[in-house]
């Protein structure tokens, strides 16, 4: 019998969100030289889908406020990545109600890309819906990434879940936003999500942020309990705390698939720096939001702002606030 630990499932997906969800740290500005070499690492490294940035409507936010990567622009795509004539799938994220999703992406094949995510809290899934037969109706590969899971009541979930069935979307992503689950909260979650989408041949993944500093090992539960798509970004860089670590989650795999020389040397040539200017990770005032389930907002602000070690009164303001 072969041992548990040299493993692996083949299904498994993983993609790599870190020019996204590291946007928010910096309002997407990064060098092209950063996200071609993200772009080459994931290609080497085996990872099978990338995602750029957002599809953000114009409309609604300051352009000269942000970089490239909160738009995806073809032109700007093609710059940087050519027509991508790798394995690796291209995606970037729409949000609900954020989105000119009718004007602003193109028919697939017009498009480097080959997957939109659409993003959205329960509140907002009829108009994700229409996003989601949008795309698929352009060609589109498809997900759906329902946000803050953790505040949604458990009726509002299975609403949400029973609706997604009868869509073309091929996978159902869960978020856990404000990094607040732990490991029994994931399982149930996943186990939901897999029990409500049986029989559609649908796709289950998860995407951690590391508020708690349970990224990786609430990915690794999702794994076990089904989860076939799993996001994760170099360093673990993304918005407040980050997400789970991609050099752990390619080292847990232990697919030979997967490279994991790239992208150590990736992190050392580019995100070792890039923490130094751009800081993220599990510090004190993300914790605390985390364990009070709470949008990483206020961290955020505390950690930007004059007094970002006045743990014990970020601590007693929230407290205070409930």
């Amino acid at each position: 019998m072969t041992a548990p630990w040299i493993t692996y499932r083949p299904e498994l997906k993983v993609l790599d969100c870190t020019v996204r969800d590291g946007g928010l740290i910096n309002s997407h500005m990064f060098e092209d030289k950063l996200v071609k070499a993200v772009y080459d690492t994931c290609v080497e490294s085996g990872i099978d889908y990338m995602e750029v940035g957002y599809k953000a409507d114009r409309k609604l936010v300051a352009e000269s406020e942000f970089g490239d990567w909160k738009f995806c622009d073809e032109d700007d795509l093609r710059r940087v990545i050519g027509d991508n004539d790798n394995s690796i799938r291209i995606s970037a994220m729409a949000d609900a109600e954020k989105t000119n999703y009718r004007e602003d992406i193109l028919p697939a094949d017009q498009s480097v890309l080959d997957v939109i995510r659409v993003a959205t809290y329960v509140h907002q899934l009829p108009i994700a819906i229409d996003m989601i037969k949008d795309a698929h109706d352009k060609g589109y590969e498809t997900t759906c990434n329902i946000m803050a899971v953790s505040i949604a009541q458990e009726s509002e979930i299975q609403q949400a879940l029973e609706e997604l069935r009868e869509t073309p979307v091929d996978a159902v992503m869960v978020v856990d936003s404000f990094g607040a689950l732990y490991s029994e909260q994931v399982q149930r979650l996943v186990e939901r999500y897999l029990q409500a989408l049986e029989g559609t041949g649908k796709q289950v993944g998860i995407h951690a942020h590391n508020n708690q500093q349970l990224a990786f090992a609430n990915t690794i539960e999702a794994i076990v309990r089904g989860a076939n798509m799993l996001d994760a970004t170099m360093l673990g860089m993304g918005r407040g705390a980050g997400n789970c670590p991609m050099e752990l989650l390619i080292g847990f795999l232990r697919n030979p698939a997967y490279r994991l020389r790239p992208i150590l040397q990736l992190i050392q040539d580019y995100f070792v720096d890039l923490r130094r200017e751009n800081d993220w990770g599990a510090l004190v005032p993300y914790n605390i939001t985390g364990q009070l389930n709470q949008h990483p907002r206020t961290a955020i602000g505390v950690v930007a702002g004059d007094d970002p070690e006045n743990f014990v009164g970020f601590y007693d303001k929230l407290n205070a606030d409930l």
